[in-house]
């Protein structure tokens, strides 16, 4: 007699949220790229339907980052000092189906780039390139309550994903998201009672909880991944039982944790395209739909295990 694995029958289901928007939509972008909207948990399919998979961005900034290896320096160290360029090359070389811009030029420590000069570095990418934009600022509070509404207004109807909002800053962010019709990163710190207390505030302020795309502060390999693992289990756990609060699509980026890990950048460019590849991998498991990711090997890496897994 052949044996049948006991199913859960989910209550409840991810939020879809939608980056980008074409012609149609009323945006310039080539494509949309919908990411949530799962009933079960990860690759559970004979639970409930997962329509999306989870995507890849490429990481650009605008400004030469100073602290990314050699191993990253040599793919994007001839594109640095011009973000249109290695916006470009993500997109026709690798094939790039989402960007996220780090505005970190903004910075007071920085290059304290002006709003008007940030709106305008988003008004010429989105001319440059079609693909859809998550836009990140400089993790200055207060440079950023003046840069990114600018920068919303600059994309205005393109649906850019903009972060970040955290529990002590996000009345501004979420007014001008809302103004110009993007969606927003809700950021917690590997937190489920912030995250969940942070998309009340931001849905209390008239913002869909459809609209907010949550990123849990991930740890990379042996950097407190396995924590981050648990937080984000809990919260898809809590979600697919009912709460909407929580039921919101998840980003990681994981380029940014895994290139600063010791192991990444010390013992030669394949342990680092690894570190960021089993993060990733990692992070999947637990529930991410959105990576923001930084090597390229590293991206086809998980882009085959991606397909993979929904091969099966």
């Amino acid at each position: 007699m052949a044996t049948q694995l006991a199913k859960q029958n989910w209550s409840g289901k991810i939020s879809t949220l939608t980056i980008g928007a074409t012609k149609e939509q009323g945006g310039t972008r080539a494509h949309a790229v919908e990411i949530g909207g799962e009933e079960s948990l990860p690759f559970l399919f004979p639970e409930g339907a997962i329509p999306n998979k989870p995507r890849i961005a490429f990481e650009i900034w605008d400004v030469p980052p100073k602290d990314w290896t050699e191993e990253l320096v040599r793919h994007y160290g001839k594109v640095f000092l011009d973000p249109l360029e290695w916006a470009q090359m993500c997109v026709k070389d690798y094939k790039a189906e989402l960007l996220c811009l780090r505005l970190q030029g903004a910075h007071p420590d920085c290059a304290d780039r002006s709003a008007d000069k940030e709106a305008q570095l988003v008004g010429r990418l989105l001319k440059e390139v079609d693909v859809p934009l998550i836009i990140c600022g400089c993790a200055d509070d207060t440079k950023d309550n003046l840069v990114l509404p600018a920068v919303c207004e600059a994309a205005k109807a393109e649906r850019c994903l903009i972060g970040s909002a955290s529990q002590d800053n996000y009345k501004t962010l979420v007014a001008s998201v809302m103004a110009d019709g993007h969606n927003i990163i809700a950021e917690s710190p590997i937190d489920i009672n912030i995250a969940k207390q942070l998309n009340i505030l931001i849905s209390d302020m008239g913002l869909h909880l459809e609209r907010i795309a949550i990123n849990p502060t991930i740890g990379a390999l042996g950097y407190g991944l396995e924590y981050a693992y648990s937080i984000m289990e809990r919260s898809r756990l809590a979600a697919l039982s009912g709460d909407k609060t929580v039921a919101s699509p998840f980003i990681c980026f994981v380029g940014q944790e895994a290139w600063r890990a010791k192991e990444a950048r010390e013992f030669g460019p394949q342990q680092g395209i690894i570190w960021e590849a089993v993060t990733a991998t990692a992070l999947i498991q637990a529930g991410a739909d959105l990576l923001v990711m930084r090597h390229p090997e590293a991206v086809k890496k998980v882009d085959r295990y991606i397909e993979e897994l929904f091969r099966r």
